[in-house]
């Protein structure tokens, strides 16, 4: 399963990375500002934006390629690790319900 994570910060990308990591996801990190990032999301599982770490132009063209490829979206307002975690652990549920 390969995520997208919008936002978050930057000093926080290995920490991201060990979560997705302990419970088998593939993560993808967005927090700089990308050209065409929605050429970049369209193979995602899934995209998690945390909203307080993120532009506008950012978020709305995630959304507008989460819509266009069907790609479940999940927006949190904070951007530490426990939320990332949290997160995936609802993702495994998910995935393993279908």
């Amino acid at each position: 399963m390969c995520i997208a994570l919008i936002g978050g910060m930057g000093r926080l990308d290995k920490h991201y990375l060990d979560e997705a990591g302990k419970v088998g996801i593939t993560l993808r990190i967005f927090n700089k500002s990308k050209v065409n990032i929605g050429a970049k999301l369209k193979h995602a599982d899934a995209l998690v934006i945390f909203t307080n770490k993120v532009s506008h132009k950012v978020k709305r063209e995630a959304m507008q390629a989460a819509k266009a490829n069907a790609i479940p979206v999940f927006m949190h307002h904070s951007c530490g690790v426990c939320t990332l975690r949290d997160c995936l652990n609802c993702l495994i549920i998910i995935n393993s319900q279908l």
